[in-house]
């Protein structure tokens, strides 16, 4: 793997990270939107061949390039499936120049103190192995926050960082999510109180650690600056959250050094019914807003 490589388009890369790891409780709601109903598939597999070739199909796509696109987030299936032919870790790296990574969360617990924890990873060590040997840079998980109380987001924050300390012994780097909900009448006080304590847990990081964070775009601009400037903190990048993507862009733009990670964002607007043209040129639009959001 060409990590090194990867580390410093991460590092330093124009652009943003793409989202494409929808899973199987998001796939239906996706498939919708770009316009497949649900009785288009009769089974779960055949759901996530339809979720693959909207994938593929913007991968693939002349508009999905390495000028605008830095990293792609792959569901586990996606890791193990092909793009044209080719392993998609494989083509998104040496075709694209685009740096694959890989959601490894497997779901979220019950609400209990105003988060979501992530739910038992079962064979981590054996799936972060595979994605090595795959040529995957990094991993995703995500959490929830709900509200803004100190316990639950301290527990939320440790668990990130213990996991993420797991990715990192496989020689991957983490991204950690611990998203705010954007619809909470506190998510400025959680994020502070989020910001402190990931900051408690970077310092406690060995020296010469790197992670990355998601977080949601921030009640208050350049919020998470201090974390952006951190050592430990390879990038930051942010997620849409249920924004539409003309909102997103606009707070994403408020916030510089934060890069987009977007997922609905990303594919808002692209349809299955389209033809090649239009949906190139439609794809490339909004790749094109999302990359100027980034720059900021």
């Amino acid at each position: 793997m060409d990590f090194d490589a990867m580390r410093e388009r991460i590092r330093t890369g124009k652009g943003f990270i793409a989202a494409l790891d929808q899973s199987g409780g998001s796939s239906p709601k996706a498939l919708k939107l770009y316009g497949v109903e649900e009785d288009r598939y009769a089974s779960e597999e055949e759901m996530f061949d339809l979720i693959h070739a909207m994938r593929e199909r913007i991968v693939t796509s002349d508009a999905f390039t390495g000028d605008r696109v830095i990293g792609a987030i792959l569901f586990e299936q996606t890791m193990d499936r092909t793009f044209d032919g080719r392993p998609a870790p494989e083509y998104l790296w040496k075709e694209k120049g685009i740096v694959p990574f890989l959601k490894v969360d497997k779901g979220l617990e019950e609400a209990g103190g105003g988060v979501q924890m992530m739910k038992d990873m079962g064979d981590l060590e054996g799936l972060l192995g595979r994605a090595r040997d795959a040529g995957v840079f990094g991993t995703k998980m995500r959490s929830v926050i709900g509200g803004a109380g100190r316990e639950g987001i301290a527990r939320n924050v440790a668990q990130q960082f213990e996991v993420g300390e797991r990715i990192r012994a496989a020689g991957l780097v983490p991204i950690l999510e611990p998203e705010v909900t954007i619809t909470i009448p506190d998510k400025a006080e959680a994020e502070a109180m989020l910001r402190e304590e990931i900051e408690r847990a970077l310092d406690a990081l060995p020296e010469g650690a790197e992670v990355m964070l998601k977080l949601s775009l921030p009640s208050e601009d350049g919020f998470y600056a201090d974390l952006i400037r951190h050592p430990k903190v390879l990038r930051v990048v942010a997620l849409s959250g249920g924004y539409a993507r003309d909102e997103a862009n606009a707070l994403l733009a408020r916030n510089p050094g934060m890069i987009a990670s977007f997922s609905r964002g990303l594919t808002e607007g692209l349809t299955d019914g389209m033809d090649d043209a239009a949906f190139d040129a439609a794809l490339g639009r909004a790749l094109d807003d999302i990359a100027a959001a980034s720059a900021a």
